[in-house]
């Protein structure tokens, strides 16, 4: 290895491990990436079934709006592109209780009308909301720098690009969003705010979550997940990076404390001035340093399920014949009690893949459900025999047929079963730690998870994840590939500007 051009060895090729990858080629430094699986993606990831595509990740994405930091990351790394396009979609969600239906729109305005036309008695929380709502429509994340690397001149700076955002933390940062819809007296917005993310999630999360829609700065990208993440590949490669599919590895090597390359399956071994880990952050302590290496922060995350729990889903995709899908957008539901994963089920999602006429065959389209399951969930399907597992997965897309029947009539004999996955699915394919396809849910009361991208007592050896810090997902992805090569050549001195 010369001094010239020192070389770095990334363990995943997921959004981050792809972003590291990238910036590392910018930065002038060789640039490895091992995959374990065929194609790099990790969860940002499709698959095709019965000539059909199954979108398995952007349900929207983050820092689509031109001119935000956060898009030039997108730009930067060939997710995004000048002209790419996005899906025209006009609502976040749906919400039907019982007779009544409600939609957040990317329209404020038009949300605020329906709200209030549907609850007047609600009046005073829904304008409180709206307001809300557009003070954290304003909110970007840092993406230039580590915020631990941050001064006091990037702190002033980013306070007065969201100076409404501490309004939204104090009267929502405080409670989760159960205690959110207990403020409403209608029971279809007590159902609206407890639909899109786990009831325990802080309720500050949520209005950030819609204000990106809002604001414009969330659309889907026609193609979904894997068009995205072929990108980012051709990306990386085009910029002289090398990846290896099918080429999971076996360790990190670690000499006098320090990272000095990997070994993988094969037994090969592959030497390095810096090693980014780029999996799963528990397989990465369990498998490939060691667990002596986890600090008390780590363990204690980990260990406190009650404080930091995970989520993921069962989710079933099936092909439906044009015109017979009543629903537009995602949509939630009450159905018929059934049980799956040993949690029982009182509400459906169901989204519609309208928008990708490229999904399905000519008259055809996707249209995929999700059911949310969290740590004890998983430990039930993972408990399961082999013949229990496929069972089980059977009696949850008979169910889940039934109820779509239920909601949409017109699908009786025009809806054909695609595919099922579960919480074991993300662990056998991503090693994903408890099925979990983000980073420890953000409760009330309890201090978001964010931590440094490094090891203790592990030197050149760097962590790029959405695990880093809470609640993970695309865009934790990306800035932690960037700040994991950030880190690198700010400690070899290299110039940041095209950073």
């Amino acid at each position: 290895m010369s001094e010239s051009k020192k070389k770095i060895v990334i363990v995943g090729g997921g959004i981050a491990g792809l972003a590291a990858g990238i910036y590392g080629r910018l930065a002038d430094y060789e640039v490895e990436i091992y995959e374990k699986n065929p194609v790099a993606g990790g969860e940002c990831m499709g698959w095709n079934r019965k000539g059909c595509h199954i979108d398995n990740c952007i349900h929207w994405l983050t820092g689509t709006k031109k001119g935000t930091a956060l898009r030039k990351v997108w730009e930067t790394v060939g997710a995004l592109e000048e002209h790419t396009e996005f899906a025209d979609c006009d609502s976040f969600y749906t919400s039907i209780t019982g007779n009544f239906r409600v939609t957040l729109w990317k329209d404020l305005e038009r949300t605020k009308e329906e709200l209030l036309k549907l609850s007047p008695e609600d009046e005073k929380e829904i304008k409180k909301f709206i307001e809300h709502v557009k003070y954290a429509s304003e909110c970007e994340m840092p993406v230039e720098k580590p915020m631990d690397a941050m001064g006091i001149s990037d702190y002033i700076h980013m306070g007065a690009s969201m100076a409404d955002m501490p309004k939204v933390m104090k009267e929502y940062g405080s409670i989760d969003l159960q205690e959110m819809a207990g403020r409403f007296k209608h029971p279809a917005l007590k159902a609206l705010f407890t639909d899109y993310l786990p009831r325990e999630y802080v309720a500050s999360s949520f209005l950030v979550s819609y204000a990106t829609i809002v604001s414009g700065n969330g659309e889907i990208p026609l193609g979904g997940s894997l068009a995205m993440a072929n990108r980012m590949v051709k990306r990386f490669q085009q910029l002289g990076g090398k990846l290896h599919c099918n080429t999971p590895v076996r360790r990190i090597l670690i000499k006098n404390r320090k990272a000095v390359g990997i070994e993988t399956a094969a037994q090969k071994v592959v030497l390095a001035d810096y090693v980014i880990s780029s999996v799963d952050t528990m397989e990465m302590f369990c498998n490939l340093i060691g667990k002596m290496y986890m600090d008390a922060k780590w363990q204690s995350c980990y260990a406190n399920t009650d404080k930091y729990p995970l989520f993921s889903a069962v989710q079933a995709a099936f092909m439906v014949d044009c015109g017979t899908y009543d629903g537009k957008g995602t949509i939630f539901f009450d159905c018929v009690p059934f049980e799956t994963g040993g949690r029982n089920v009182t509400r459906i999602s169901v989204k519609g893949y309208d928008y990708e006429p490229e999904f399905a065959p000519e008259g055809k389209m996707v249209v995929q459900v999700n059911i949310p399951q969290f740590d004890k969930e998983y430990l039930y399907w993972k408990g399961l025999t082999k013949e229990e597992y496929e069972n089980q997965k059977k009696e949850a897309v008979r169910a889940i047929e039934e109820r779509l029947l239920v909601q949409f009539p017109k699908l009786r004999g025009h809806m054909e079963f695609l595919d099922c996955w579960t919480p074991i699915t993300y662990e056998r394919y991503c090693n994903a730690y408890h099925g979990s396809y983000m980073s420890f849910i953000t409760k009330k009361g309890v201090k978001s998870f964010r931590v440094r991208g490094l090891v203790k007592g592990i030197r050149n050896l760097y962590i790029a994840s959405q695990w880093i810090m809470a609640p993970g997902g695309l865009p934790v992805a990306v800035t932690a590939g960037k700040f994991a090569i950030w880190r690198i050549a700010r400690k070899d001195r290299k110039m940041l500007e095209k950073m």
